[in-house]
């Protein structure tokens, strides 16, 4: 082989492998990764610092100050500019709502002892808080619980010519229970509270047929599913009305009556 064409095969291979090593680098070179800092405006929010349920009294060590999007500061929320001393002012304050712990703090769901008392507080406009007496057997058995919805059914004897019948009635339907003796709310995963009173949320008159029932006889609690247990305005049945829009059954010789629109 000629010296020229030596020279020139060699000259070949060293640009090859020269080639071959600058691409090699290039590919295992990695990335520049360019970190852009992006400062978002932020205010410190009141927050709840744990769990406080419905009715609790707050202390001031029950908030924290958490830092919130500006954006998301939405009104109602209280914030260290505005309020520094939200904490010891809002100290003994009772919950009309329970807050889950990092939830933002709205004054209004909080009250003051000196305006009013945990029930009021929780009571909607309007309405009537007032207590019956129940017993396990009359409560389905222990398992209605505050929030859920029942029918109040009414039992006593009626006079029926001669001789007197023992008549149940529907006497109120579809109203809240606020309260199971004491307890405002189902907490801890309880499935059963137990107590000797039952406290219904009422408009003034159902608060009216409720304390006529209380007179005449028995009172027992229907507990209704959730599936028909919506909130709504639903007939108030009247105590001992006639006929009109009513359906009489007899069940065993025994009249019951269920009303219907009044």
């Amino acid at each position: 082989m000629k010296k020229a064409r030596v020279v020139v095969l060699a000259i070949a291979i060293t640009a090859a492998l020269g080639a071959a090593w600058i691409a090699s680098a290039i590919v295992s070179r990695a990335p520049e990764v360019q970190q852009v800092e992006k400062t978002v405006g932020a205010t410190d929010v009141l927050v709840a610092n744990k769990d406080i349920g419905l009715g609790d009294s707050v202390r001031a060590d029950d908030f924290k100050w958490q830092q919130w999007p500006i954006e998301g500061v939405t009104p109602g929320l209280i914030t260290k500019e505005s309020q520094p001393d939200a904490p010891a002012d809002l100290s003994g304050a009772v919950a009309r709502a329970p807050f889950i712990s990092g939830e933002p703090i709205k004054e209004q769901k909080l009250i003051k002892i000196s305006e009013g008392g945990v029930m009021a507080a929780i009571l909607p406009r309007g309405m009537r808080a007032i207590s019956t007496p129940i017993r396990e057997e009359t409560a389905a058995g222990g398992f209605i619980l505050p929030n859920d919805r029942v029918d109040v059914i009414l039992s006593y004897n009626m006079k029926i010519g001669s001789k007197e019948q023992p008549v149940s009635e529907a006497v109120l339907r579809n109203v809240r229970v606020l309260a199971i003796g004491q307890a405002l709310e189902n907490t801890d995963g309880e499935k059963v509270v137990t107590g000797k009173t039952a406290t219904l949320e009422l408009t003034p008159r159902q608060a009216e047929v409720l304390s006529l029932a209380q007179s005449m006889g028995e009172l027992s609690l229907s507990l209704r599913s959730l599936s028909d247990a919506l909130p709504g305005d639903e007939p108030t049945a009247k105590i001992g009305e006639a006929n009109q829009g009513s359906v009489k059954v007899l069940k065993y010789g025994v009249p019951s009556r269920t009303f219907g629109i009044n």
